[in-house]
């Protein structure tokens, strides 16, 4: 599925939106200013994920991963790689996670992170669109890109898309790559473009 530039451009404002709230609550977080730069979006057939992903991100990778339920349903993970995780955990505690093990209170600020960033942007979504959206409890996973990935393959049996937005988080003077990959099934990927473009209408 291929967007239209109406989609794109609609769709990549509303997500700047959810993530200028999401810079909020995270500056109000660390107490440092945040800056999202504004993301970059495409859509992909869920079988061609890996090959876009790998071209950006190898090895094992910290994924933050929830699921929403509701007119528009699917899986949203955050994903970072393991350094990028650790400086972002370094640069919100300032306790110099260093490039180790995330230990049991980076794994917990990591994932704090990534419930108040999915949960902006799905809130946006929810509330811009006016569909009612419910989130389970967000959950960590530490582990090689492929095997985060088949895991959201196997046991799927409809025809399935990612929504991917690419970012860049800067904060005092660092910069950490995250992208925020949703799973729509074709059905709710359907409703959710419709109402985008519903929503850039009335805007309009």
């Amino acid at each position: 599925m291929i967007l239209t530039d109406e989609q794109k451009d609609a769709l990549t404002e509303l997500i700047n939106i959810a993530f200028s709230r999401t810079a909020a609550a995270l500056s109000d977080l660390t107490g440092h200013r945040v800056i999202l730069n504004v993301p970059q979006v495409a859509v992909h057939p869920i079988t061609d994920l890996q090959g876009v992903l790998a071209e950006f991100v190898g090895g094992e990778i910290a994924s933050v991963h929830q699921i929403f339920t509701g007119p528009v349903s699917g899986d949203a993970i955050l994903m970072l790689n393991y350094e990028g995780a650790n400086i972002l955990v370094d640069l919100l505690t300032g306790e110099g996670a260093g490039s180790g093990r995330l230990d049991v209170s980076g794994q917990e600020v990591l994932m704090e992170t990534g419930n108040i960033l999915l949960n902006a942007c799905l809130g946006v979504f929810g509330n811009l669109l006016k569909v009612h959206v419910s989130f389970s409890v967000p959950r960590l996973h530490l582990e090689e890109l492929n095997s985060m990935l088949d895991s959201l393959v196997i046991g799927k049996e409809e025809l399935r898309y990612a929504l991917v937005v690419y970012t860049t988080f800067q904060l005092r003077d660092s910069s950490v790559t995250g992208y925020l990959v949703i799973v729509l099934g074709v059905a709710s990927l359907d409703r959710l473009l419709h109402a985008v473009e519903e929503w850039a209408q009335l805007k309009t």
